[in-house]
């Protein structure tokens, strides 16, 4: 049974409009509004039928139960403020706004003394595409993954359980820890993924310069590593500066493994290579 609860999406691209489409469909809000700077992705999105309406910032807002922040982390703090500012001048103590980004300690610092920072939940659902706008917005993309909240503790006991709530409503399973180690672990199985897709997509464009062949011989294994270099840099580059230091450390490590490849392979070490590779292989026992 659908509830009377209204929920304001501000950004209205694929993790926002993907949002809007189950929660809508499993009965988790009555009512849905946008906002997004982009005029382009607004109208867009009231005609796929992601929101019912899009208004202001500040209309979506007072009309709103709910506050997803759905924009790139650059923006995202300053729009979070924004909003609990709005709480704090009307009075709101009941509303709830909740972001959706891929780092969290610097927000969580900017945050922290606010006065109404109660209101508001840290979450990080781990789910996506290479793909971005109202128009890659998918049923089901957050079946079955996790969605993180971060520093739970500093959260209104209702406001974590209304967003609980949430994600439950998405079938998503809730891990909790703090913002700081949530950006260690991003940038371990997320983070890195994407640095070493668009390196490998540069690799190949710099050396391969006839694209029929990248085309005609990229094979499924090249196809599904290099995807993520689909991804749009005005997400991504606010995520890598956010985040840097320990993107960095991940990206020495990984630089190690590839040059423990390399010199097993220059040295014709047949073994240290298939040694390699039998660590690897211990992946699958954590990763189906």
């Amino acid at each position: 049974m659908q509830k009377e609860r209204t929920i304001g999406f501000v950004g209205l691209g694929l993790i926002g409009g993907s949002m809007a489409v189950d929660l809508r469909a499993r009965g988790y809000a009555s009512r849905l509004i946008g906002t997004d700077k982009n005029p382009l992705n607004a109208e867009a999105a009231c005609r796929l039928g992601l929101v019912d309406r899009v208004a202001s910032l500040e209309e979506c807002i007072e009309a709103s139960d709910i506050i997803v922040v759905s924009v790139p982390v650059s923006a995202a703090t300053g729009i979070i403020q924004t909003v609990l500012d709005t709480f704090k001048d009307k009075g709101y103590t009941d509303k709830v706004v909740l972001d959706v980004c891929s780092t969290k300690s610097q927000m969580a610092e900017h945050l922290k003394y606010h006065p109404l920072r109660k209101r508001y939940v840290a979450t990080h659902p781990m789910a996506g595409t290479e793909h971005s706008g109202p128009w890659a917005a998918l049923p089901g993309l957050f079946d079955g993954r996790a969605c993180i909240i971060a520093d739970r503790e500093e959260s209104d006991a209702s406001a974590v359980r209304d967003v609980e709530e949430l994600y439950r409503t998405l079938n998503m399973r809730i891990v909790y820890m703090t913002s700081d180690s949530h950006d260690v672990h991003t940038a371990y199985v997320s983070h890195l993924s994407h640095v070493s897709s668009f390196a490998l997509a540069l690799t190949v464009l710099d050396k391969e310069r006839d694209e029929k062949h990248i085309f005609d011989l990229a094979s499924g294994g090249f196809s599904s590593t290099v995807r993520l270099a689909k991804s749009n840099a005005d997400m991504w580059v606010p995520i890598f500066m956010q985040n840097r230091d320990n993107v960095l450390r991940v990206m020495d490590t990984y630089i190690e493994k590839m040059q423990a490849f390399r010199t097993a392979m220059a040295d014709y070490d047949e073994e240290k290579v298939r040694e390699l590779i039998d660590e690897a292989n211990r992946i699958k026992k954590i990763i189906r």
